[in-house]
């Protein structure tokens, strides 16, 4: 049981022993409020919730190590989760103790942060130091979380959310403007709705073009420019059998007379022979090929030698310039436009073909490896204008009765007449 005494120096200590059995103190300016402390501390430990008050005094800067080396998650998690915590957490909250983060402070720093990150970015920020914290607390360093109730930006839909691809457009425009190397690839993408990592980790032993029908069993994985191979999908239900249409089955039969396979199998190389790499295919391949297909800004041939380059910046303006040749055009134009299709967009385009032509939506929660079909619904069916159509279909054999020809016997009897 603790006690209070009264110090040379006039103030008061509150004497107590931690569930430890080691003796702790500390001094308060009255009587009053040491005993009050002390009730609290006899009640923590009798419900098993003490904390010691000088362990919050670690700096989040040494604490959040230990968070760090605890964590067990996939390597582009860690990689994205250590960028976030050196260079928005750290420098904010990593020479202040744990226990000087109040929950004031931490909701000024979120609405500071949102104010020049967008608000998926405030939201990583966020929960990385969150993370800290609970830590801390199940720890017994805190009493509390002080991330507890924050209010975060929400994160709302914008017009480049909700891209989509034509099935026309999709074959007749975006994949002869591909180079051949790469063109089972995009169709691949299109034709079945798989991932980025799910396509460049694709292996002939996982593709029967005979059954028409791909498996999906492990994934590409790319970190600072090194790709390698996870041998298990995103999820449990990424793990899926997905069909194989015509075209795509055509266009894997030529890449591999073409092409053969990797090293270790794999379906899709670059001209080296190594793995292909999402970073160097956005800027050498896929932009390029929407600007030639017409799909981002425009290139036209003035004469033999003069092409012109038009294409919008972020700010909507739109700016134009001459080049010598279609090939520096077409490279300006794909560098500098904005916005346009990203290759993740033929995956919404895919499931969004499906629901469209009736595939239940379970049906597409399987071919999408998807736990929950509302994540289908929610994140990857976007409105292909088919559904207005469909429901001004069932109005056409209705139309609205005509009005009385005023002049005609049905307004003889109107109320007007009998006024």
């Amino acid at each position: 049981m603790g006690f209070v005494r009264k110090t040379p120096a006039g103030t008061y200590r509150a004497v107590w022993r931690d569930p430890s059995g080691a003796q702790r103190s500390k001094s308060f300016p009255t009587k009053r409020d040491a005993s009050r402390f002390l009730a609290e501390v006899e009640s923590t430990k009798n419900h098993g919730l003490y904390v010691d008050p000088r362990a919050g005094r670690v700096r989040l800067s040494d604490y959040a190590a230990t968070w760090v080396a605890g964590r067990a998650s996939a390597t582009t998690t860690t990689v994205r989760t250590d960028s976030v915590l050196r260079t928005h957490v750290l420098p904010r909250w990593g020479s202040v103790p744990l226990d000087k983060i109040d929950h004031s402070s931490v909701q000024r720093w979120v609405s500071e942060l949102n104010t020049t990150r967008s608000p998926a970015t405030v939201r990583k920020c966020f929960h990385v130091l969150a993370g800290i914290m609970r830590l801390a607390v199940r720890d017994r360093l805190l009493a509390f979380n002080p991330c507890e109730g924050v209010q975060l930006p929400a994160i709302r839909r914008s017009d480049t959310d909700e891209r989509t691809i034509s099935r026309e457009a999709f074959v007749s425009q975006l994949l002869p403007a591909v180079p051949e190397r790469h063109r089972a690839l995009v169709a691949l993408a299109g034709g079945t709705g798989l991932r980025w990592g799910e396509c460049a980790g694709l292996r002939w032993d996982a593709v029967d073009l005979d059954a028409e029908e791909v498996q999906v069993v492990r994934v590409a994985v790319e970190v600072a420019g090194a790709v390698t191979t996870k041998p298990f999908p995103k999820s449990r239900a990424g793990r899926r059998v997905v069909p194989l249409p015509p075209l795509v089955v055509t266009a894997l039969r030529d890449h591999r007379r073409r092409y053969g396979q990797g090293d270790a199998g794999e379906v899709f190389t670059n001209q080296a022979g190594g793995p292909v790499r999402r970073t160097l295919f956005r800027v050498r391949v896929w932009r390029p090929a929407l600007v030639r297909a017409g799909l981002l800004g425009k290139v036209v041939q003035e004469d033999e030698s003069a092409y012109r380059g038009t294409w919008q910046d972020e700010a909507g303006r739109e700016a134009t310039e001459t080049f010598e040749t279609e090939a520096a055009a077409v490279k300006e134009v794909a560098r500098r436009a904005s916005g346009g299709l990203r290759f993740h967009d033929l995956r919404h385009s895919y499931a969004t073909w499906l629901v469209s032509d009736g595939v239940p939506v379970n049906d597409v929660q399987r071919v999408m490896g998807h736990e929950q079909a509302t994540t289908t619904l929610n994140l990857y069916t976007h409105d292909s204008g088919s559904a207005r159509t469909r429901v001004r279909g069932l109005f056409d054999a209705f139309s609205l009765p005509r009005p009385a020809d005023e002049t005609g016997s049905g307004h003889e009897n109107s109320s007007e007449d009998g006024l």
